[in-house]
């Protein structure tokens, strides 16, 4: 009898984490009901470059939709770093935690940046559902990897989705604040980071799609990434 009583108190005391008002907008339903196979080419190619040469343990793994897939120079930005980038494009926060199994506990990390959630709200998501979201990313990293420090690089406003950037900055908000009362969980904020003197987004930190980082945007953002990095 003890020790099933230890064990429940246990599995109760990770969710119990995670902030109440996040867990009343579980995302398993829209999670379960995703067609991931979308981006079953692109995991395995990564799978398959594993195991001809395996990256070192405990390094800092990057993973999220194209912002982190085209981060092409982010070993080169963070030489002094055993970085690792995970990215997949196109998707969203849920398909992270998805892949979570193939693309993030193999490497066993001491760092996880993710950054997405641009999709998600494209996709109609509300900013409170992708926190929610990223809440459920953070509670399946963390059972298996409960020393694993997790940070949310923030979404910024591109001028090919100018429509969405309240709701990008909402969502900054939330998971801003989240980060606060969770243990191990950080948070870069790059809203402002793209913004010029007149408040819209700045041309020349996106390629001509309007949506993706230019070289300048990169290192803008490798700026701002730089100080959250473990040693």
């Amino acid at each position: 009898m003890k020790k099933s009583a230890i064990f429940v108190f246990v599995v109760l005391a990770v969710p119990a984490m995670i902030p109440r008002a996040f867990c009343q907008d579980a995302p398993r339903g829209y999670a379960e009901a995703r067609d991931y196979s979308r981006w079953e080419k692109e995991v395995a190619a990564y799978e398959a470059a594993d195991r001809l040469n395996p990256p070192p343990k405990r390094g800092i793994l990057f993973i999220g939709s194209s912002t982190i897939r085209l981060w092409k120079t982010l070993a080169e930005d963070f030489p002094d770093h055993k970085v690792i980038n995970r990215g997949f494009g196109g998707t969203e926060i849920v398909d992270s935690t998805h892949f979570a199994d193939r693309l993030i506990f193999p490497h066993e990390p001491k760092q996880i940046f993710l950054r997405a959630g641009g999709n998600d709200i494209h996709n109609g998501r509300t900013p409170k559902q992708v926190a929610a979201d990223f809440a459920d990313f953070v509670r399946v990293v963390h059972a298996k990897l409960p020393k694993t420090e997790i940070i949310y690089i923030g979404v910024s406003p591109a001028p090919s989705r100018w429509g969405e950037s309240d709701k990008y900055r909402e969502l900054n908000r939330l998971i801003r604040e989240m980060s606060l009362d969770l243990p191990r969980v950080g948070f870069v904020e790059t809203f402002d980071m793209v913004l010029g003197p007149g408040g819209s987004a700045r041309s020349e930190l996106f390629v001509k799609d309007g949506l993706h980082f230019s070289a300048e945007g990169y290192r803008l953002q490798t700026e701002r990434v730089r100080p959250f990095l473990a040693w």
